[in-house]
């Protein structure tokens, strides 16, 4: 599918999604900037941010070339803000398999959170473009090796939850695709400057380990 495509393309470019929980708008445009600057190519706003439309909105009108979405998506009216603010990826900590769909017909990707192959099987089926293992400090690469066996090798498995560049190393190595990085990367009251330099650290750790 085009849509899975596009995905998969950002993460061959950046191998990391951002995600910003709790980013203000008022943060938005600045952060934004940083992380895109440093080589980020997937911005996520969870929809438990304060005003997270509106950070989405801001986020997608500048940076067109990246792909902004959001997480923490909960029903499908919240699939229907988001499209209406330009964003372009849905993200779940479950399988609610309406989402899926509903995400899908809008013409957004969507990556539900899952934690058994039961999960996993039942979301591709409805049409997920890639799955999010959640949470990832549960979900270890033992695990994701174990996933591997089973599931079409094409499946996207991105681990979220205590991701980190010390942790990256060894998902990679049982075949994850990309990683979600949240409080490693951007918490409520970091400085900018201390954001873009998590982020250029993270980035080159995700660059390496192409390598």
């Amino acid at each position: 599918m085009q849509a899975a495509a596009n995905l998969r393309t950002a993460l061959a470019a950046c191998p990391l999604i951002a995600i910003l929980r709790g980013l203000t708008p008022r943060e938005a445009p600045a952060i934004g900037a940083a992380l895109v600057d440093a080589g980020f190519t997937i911005l996520e706003v969870p929809l438990n941010s304060p005003q997270p439309i509106d950070s989405i909105r801001q986020l997608a009108a500048a940076h067109p070339g990246v792909m902004v979405g959001a997480g923490t998506v909960m029903t499908p009216a919240d699939v229907d803000a988001v499209a209406a603010a330009g964003g372009r990826l849905i993200v779940m900590p479950h399988a609610d398999l309406a989402i899926v769909r509903h995400a899908r017909a809008r013409g957004l990707l969507c990556v539900p959170g899952v934690a058994t192959p039961t999960e996993g099987f039942a979301a591709l089926a409805a049409g997920a473009d890639g799955l999010k293992l959640f949470p990832g400090e549960m979900l270890t690469p033992v695990v994701l090796k174990a996933l591997r066996a089973v599931f079409p090798r094409d499946t996207l498995m991105i681990p979220v939850g205590g991701v980190s560049e010390k942790t990256m190393p060894g998902y990679w190595a049982a075949g994850a695709d990309g990683f979600g990085i949240g409080s490693a990367l951007y918490k409520p009251g970091v400085t900018t400057a201390d954001m873009a330099r998590r982020a250029r650290t993270l980035v080159a750790a995700a660059r390496a380990l192409k390598r």
